[in-house]
């Protein structure tokens, strides 16, 4: 047994940094699969150096490293006992690029879609393309071989490899790449491993019988997405083994060992040029799957980039996901089935066209599908988006029963496809399944997952029996058990039966030349482990009841919240895959700041915990730290794991237990300490800004703290409110909340101003506060008074013809969310949730029905830059904000890709937060600021947001309403 003494040497000797805490551990005891093993430790190494250390240390003491890097695996390959290597946070250089020899090296922690981000002006891109594109690796992609929606046209990653560089199981170096048969037998004399390697491999695949064995069991050639053991039938096509190609390459070897041969440092990569631009996508609906599979067989006679399947579960789940449900705008009717469709052409759109025309006139003549929609452009992006979602859109099934990965991965020849799957849809009926089918129909490889209760034993004796009976039907059709996500733990122990024993029996030996004292992902591929162990959830185990004070009934209680988190890293993106989530990762690249580790960090302590308060661990109070409350996870995180709310919850729980600082509790209560600093506000903004108060607050010294306003917007309001009687087009309520009416009266001013000159009557009432402050600082007892009052007070006044109208995203949302949650009249929230809007959407709707229109403002011309609060961006809408501004005439209105800016509140003005919260807005945000012309304005609705912008830029950027009221004529 290692010792803390040892990891602690160890980490000494590294450049990088390896973590042995509970905590880290923990998070790194999962990836996207079933599966959880607690690891030693966690290293981060940030050198070829280190590795080589590891690989020692892991000889030494005779344990496994584990490499890793987005940690999507499906299988469980990035899950074990030994110590996991996580190149993601240094390993991410692109190295060297050839534009002429089209070749790229890169290091195993760049990210796929940044590399062709990098690539595109050079007209160049890297074709395997996995719905993962955006944060998983190139070291991953090499691994598991993947392929994506593109390998139809472009293959897969086996057939982009030039050259790999790995660190062996002996610490020494060795680079695998194209040979000649003469320089291939060069290799295997010498005495060191590389050597070594190179004589068992010519030894054993120079034999007849073991090339005809390999030639019979293996799966058909035709198949080219398989990723069955190690590519022994790859190596076979060289002619120094019987084949016609004059080269070999062992690196074809170890694209799809799963980490188990070498250590991979660099990789060099073929590339192809850009496809065509000129797209359409025909997205035909069925009636049923096997109708969808038939009719592959004749698109796929249409020369297709992508023929991608989704079925009726996975578009049912995009009608609760806040992101997808956007995406549904194509979808005719109730389809069984789509299949996505896309034809291209170098040459024009009407070349693009015709195919596309073509395409649905040769389906319609077979009578496959009922309708068969075309899409262009973005909106092509869009389905494709949705396609890409499908795997975490499964985490979103409410309660216990999960889509599981028992035969996720199976792939036949395209001509085999239907028989393939009417056997297996009748296999399922038996075991009273039924099963969810999505993705890669044009290669022969749709994504099949059974629905299971993984914490029972009933459902793993499923998961086991499912699996075995799948492995037989593939086995029938000769196909691979995995085409493109690996064997790793779940399908590992059925090679001998897929392969043949012998064939298996060579793998073994293969492994023992690469890796003689299996140091290197033991358990995977060959010796794999059990496929129904070391499950993420213990069997039969009794449920923890856990009592929270929010309702978490939509999800069956606040711990099933959490387990929605199937690992499949959304969370992991960084800015330039758009959206806003994960504000934290994306400034640290730290697993402990994503989404995915909140949500499994708090459903292992609920899990485990033995304390009678589970929420009362310093760990989750760790994870939780960076959480800026933004939402993004609520809508951009396809299982719709909302970690704000989590996060709320817990920091209630463990305050309860270990009290509440003073900071927090002035913070909370900041309405309240405005409402007495506002009978004096030149004074208390004079204090409050003094040096050792913001000290003896833990307000960060290069904060300056806002300051309140001469008067409050509730008294300028009573003192203005125009009489009843005078306005043709509606009344609405006013929601007065605590930021505007301390702070930014100006705007609350220019908001009503601007409503009544249209010809709204603005009423107001007396309220309570929104209770941001209390939610965001877990003073949720309070934060539910509120709104139960808040609930009372307005549920009898607002409808559909008087709305509830705000200012603040932030505040007016909390009716449409954090309400839900706390009142305790929860179809009287429910109902009036339906008729609180924004300011901007209710400008919104007010222009689509014609009561606010163009000849109401000003022709003056005006460049607008719209920066969205990350809630409008969960919760509403960034486009209600842009309609909204287009409103006069002249006006040219963008939209920023800018991500969170970083305040979040009072998060950017606490001192350990500072720094952070300006790296979260150098993210995205204050470059694209900067950038801005002078004469631009910037708009942005958030009170926080427009502060962190002048922190950060010196730029002042207003509320839409400020600026719409400049339009007013």
């Amino acid at each position: 047994m290692l010792t803390k003494h040892q990891f602690q040497k160890l980490a000494v000797s590294l450049d990088g940094t390896l973590l042995f805490d509970d905590l880290h551990k923990t998070l790194y005891a999962t990836d996207a699969s079933a599966y959880r093993i607690i690891p030693l430790a966690v290293a981060l190494p940030k050198t070829d150096a280190d590795i080589v250390n590891l690989v020692h240390f892991a000889n030494e003491h005779s344990i496994s490293l584990i490499p890793r890097t987005a940690g999507t695996s499906l299988a469980g390959q990035t899950v074990g006992e030994g110590i996991v290597v996580d190149v993601s946070k240094y390993f991410t250089k692109i190295l060297s690029f050839d534009p002429i020899k089209k070749t790229v090296t890169v290091q195993p922690g760049v990210i796929r879609d940044e590399l062709n981000l990098y690539l595109k002006p050079f007209g160049l891109f890297f074709g395997p393309n996995t719905s993962t594109s955006n944060r998983c690796m190139v070291g991953g992609m090499v691994g598991n071989n993947s392929s994506g929606t593109t390998s139809i046209r472009y293959g897969v990653t086996r057939d982009k490899i030039i050259e790999i560089r790995t660190i062996l199981s002996d610490g020494s170096t060795a680079v695998f790449k194209d040979l000649t048969s003469a320089e291939f037998l060069a290799k295997t004399n010498g005495t060191s491993l590389e050597n070594s390697i190179y004589r068992s491999l010519h030894v054993e695949l120079s034999d007849c019988k073991t090339q005809n064995e390999i030639k019979k069991e293996f799966p058909k050639p035709e198949i080219h997405r398989r990723n069955t053991g190690y590519a022994v039938d790859v190596l076979l096509q060289s002619d120094l083994f019987g084949g016609s190609q004059p080269t070999i390459n062992v690196g074809k070897l170890l694209c799809g060992s799963e980490g188990t041969l070498a250590f991979t440092t660099e990789v060099t990569l073929q590339l192809d040029d850009l496809p065509p631009t000129n797209n359409v996508m025909v997205v035909t609906h069925f009636t049923s799957i096997q109708e969808s599979l038939e009719a592959v067989l004749v698109a796929m006679k249409h020369h297709l980039y992508t023929c991608e399947m989704i079925d009726d579960t996975i578009l049912d789940c995009t009608k609760t996901n806040k992101e997808q449900s956007k995406n549904r705008f194509f979808i005719k009717g109730e389809p069984k089935a789509m299949m996505l469709f896309e034809v291209a052409s170098h040459e024009s759109m009407e070349d693009a066209e015709n195919q596309a025309n073509a395409l649905i006139k040769d389906l319609e003549e077979h009578q496959f599908g009922y309708a068969s929609p075309k899409l262009y452009g973005v909106d092509i992006e869009k389905v494709n988006e949705l396609r890409k979602a499908g795997l975490g859109l499964l985490g979103s099934i409410v309660g216990d029963d999960k889509a599981a990965d028992s035969i996720e991965d199976t792939a036949v020849e395209l001509s085999d496809l239907p028989a393939y799957i009417a056997d297996f849809s009748a296999m399922m009926e038996r075991h009273g399944q039924s099963a969810i089918y999505y993705a890669h129909a044009g290669a022969g490889e749709l994504h099949l997952r059974p629905v299971l209760n993984l914490k029972t034993s009933e459902g793993v004796h499923q998961f086991r029996n499912i699996a075995t009976e799948v492995a037989i039907l593939v086995k029938k059709y000769r196909g691979s058990l995995s085409g493109e996500h690996g064997d790793g733990i779940v399908r590992g122990e059925f090679l001998p039966f897929m392969i043949g024993e012998k064939n298996y029996e060579l793998l073994k030996r293969v492994k023992l030349a690469f890796d003689p004292n299996s140091v290197l992902n033991m358990g995977k591929i060959v010796n794999a482990l059990k496929m129904d162990e070391n499950f993420r959830f213990e069997t039969d185990r009794e449920e923890p009841e856990i009592q929270t004070l929010q309702d978490f009934s939509d999800s069956m209680g606040i711990l099933r919240a959490a387990e929605k988190c199937n690992g499949s890293g959304d969370c992991r993106k960084l800015p330039s895959a758009g959206g806003a989530m994960c504000p934290s990762y994306r400034a640290t690249r730290n697993e402990k700041d994503t989404t995915r580790a909140r949500a499994n960090a708090l459903r292992e302590y609920l899990t485990h915990s033995e304390k009678e308060n589970k929420f009362n661990h310093k760990e989750l109070y760790e994870v939780f730290d960076l959480c800026v409350n933004c939402k993004a996870c609520a809508s951009e995180c396809p299982s719709n794991v909302d970690v704000a709310s989590l996060k709320a919850e817990f920091l209630y729980q463990y305050q309860k237990a270990n009290g509440y600082s003073f900071r927090n509790k002035i913070f909370a209560n900041n309405a309240k300490m405005n409402a007495m600093g506002s009978l004096f506000p030149s004074l208390t903004n004079f204090v409050a800004n003094l040096s050792f108060v913001k000290k003896a607050m833990g307000i960060a010294p290069e904060r300056e703290v806002p300051f309140l306003a001469p008067h409050t917007l509730r008294k300028w309001l009573t003192d203005h409110l125009a009489t009843p009687g005078t306005f043709d087009k509606g009344k609405l309520y006013l929601f007065i909340d605590e930021f505007t009416n301390y702070y930014d009266v100006q705007v609350g001013i220019d908001a009503y101003e601007l409503l009544t000159k249209v010809g709204y009557q603005v009423l107001i009432v007396n309220h309570e506060e929104s209770g941001r402050a209390f939610i965001s600082k877990g003073f949720l007892e309070e934060a539910k008074l509120i709104a139960i009052k808040n609930v009372s007070t307005f549920a009898p006044l607002i409808n559909d013809n008087c709305p509830l109208v705000g200012l603040e995203p932030s505040a007016i949302l909390t009716f449409r969310d954090e309400y839900l949650r706390l009142a305790e009249d929860k179809a009287a929230a429910k109902q009036l949730a339906k008729n609180v809007l924004t300011i901007e959407e209710f400008f919104k709707r007010e222009i689509g029905v014609g009561n606010i229109q163009e000849h109401q403002f000003t022709d003056e011309e005006k460049e607008i830059k719209i920066h969205g609060h990350c809630h409008q961006k969960a919760l509403s809408s960034i486009e209600a904000t842009f309609a909204m501004l287009n409103i006069p005439k002249n006006t040219r209105v963008t939209i920023y890709n800018s991500g969170c800016c970083g305040m979040a509140g009072s998060f950017g003005y606490e001192k350990e937060h500072y720094q952070i919260s300006m790296q979260m807005g150098e993210d995205t945000l204050f470059p694209k600021v900067r950038s801005t012309a002078a004469t631009t304005l910037i708009a942005s609705a958030g009170t926080s947001c427009r502060h962190q912008i002048f922190d950060g830029t010196s730029r002042e950027a207003q509320h839409p309403v400020s600026i719409l009221r400049s339009y007013l004529k």
